[in-house]
C-alpha cells in the first residue's frame, strides 16, 4: 500500500482539526479527554504553519528551476560564441604551442558547467592578456571589444550558476523545515486519532465527520 502524499496528509489534518473545532458536541466530548478548544486551536496553528512551509517549499523549488533555466540559457549563448572563437583561434594561432596550452585549445571540452567555466575563463583571460596572441587573432576580425563582449557572456554563466547554487540551498533548507514540521503534525494526528476513537466510539457519525473510523 502506497504512503499518503503530503497533500493527503494535510487534508486529513484539516478535516479532523477543523471539524473538531467547529462542532460543539464533538468538542465537548473531546474536551473530557483533554482535547479542549485551546489544544485544538494550537493544532490549527500547527497545521497553518505546515501549510505555509509547504507553500514556501514549492516557491523555493520554482525559483531553483527558474535559476537552472537561466544557467542553461546563458551557457548556450556563451558556448556558441566560445566554440566559434576556439575554431578561429586554432587557425590564427596554428603552431603556437604557448597559445594552444595557455588557452586550453587542445583539451576536450568539458560537459559540466564548472569544467566548461574553467576552460572558457582561461581562454578569454589568457588571450586578452597576451598582446602577441591578440595581434594574431585580430587579423581574423576578433578585436578586444569583441572578445571582451564574449568574456562577459562567460561571466554571465558564472553569475547565473551562483544564483542557482543559492536557490538550490534555499530549496533544500525549505524542504528540511517542511518535513520536520510535517512530522510534528503527523505525530499530533496519530495521538489525536487514538484519543478521538475512544472519546467518540459511541458516535460513529462524529468519527466520520473527522475523517476517522473505529479501530476494532
Amino acid at each position: 500500500m502506497s504512503q499518503p502524499t503530503i497533500d493527503q496528509r494535510l487534508l486529513a489534518a484539516q478535516i479532523a482539526i477543523g471539524n473538531a473545532r467547529s462542532d460543539a458536541d464533538i468538542l465537548a466530548a473531546l474536551s473530557i479527554f483533554g482535547y479542549d478548544e485551546a489544544k485544538l486551536d494550537a493544532a490549527q496553528a500547527l497545521y497553518d504553519e505546515v501549510q505555509a512551509l509547504v507553500n514556501k517549499q514549492k516557491l523555493e523549488y520554482g525559483e531553483q528551476y527558474e535559476a537552472t533555466e537561466m544557467v542553461k540559457a546563458a551557457w548556450d549563448k556563451a558556448n556558441t560564441a566560445y566554440m566559434n572563437t576556439i575554431k578561429i583561434a586554432r587557425v590564427a594561432l596554428k603552431g603556437n604551442t604557448k597559445a594552444r596550452a595557455g588557452l586550453m585549445m587542445d583539451k576536450q571540452r568539458k560537459r559540466s558547467v564548472s569544467g566548461w567555466l574553467e576552460q572558457a575563463t582561461a581562454f578569454y583571460t589568457n588571450l586578452l592578456s597576451t598582446p602577441d596572441l591578440m595581434a594574431a587573432i585580430k587579423v581574423f576580425g576578433y578585436d578586444r571589444t569583441k572578445l571582451k563582449a564574449e568574456q562577459a557572456l562567460v561571466q554571465a554563466v558564472t553569475d547565473a550558476s551562483m544564483v542557482q547554487k543559492k536557490e538550490t540551498g534555499e530549496a533544500q533548507e525549505a524542504t528540511k523545515l517542511r518535513d520536520a514540521k510535517l512530522d510534528e503534525l503527523d505525530e499530533w494526528m496519530s495521538d489525536f486519532k487514538v484519543v478521538a476513537q475512544v472519546a467518540l466510539e459511541e458516535n460513529g457519525q462524529w468519527l466520520e465527520k473527522l475523517g476517522l473510523y473505529i479501530v476494532p
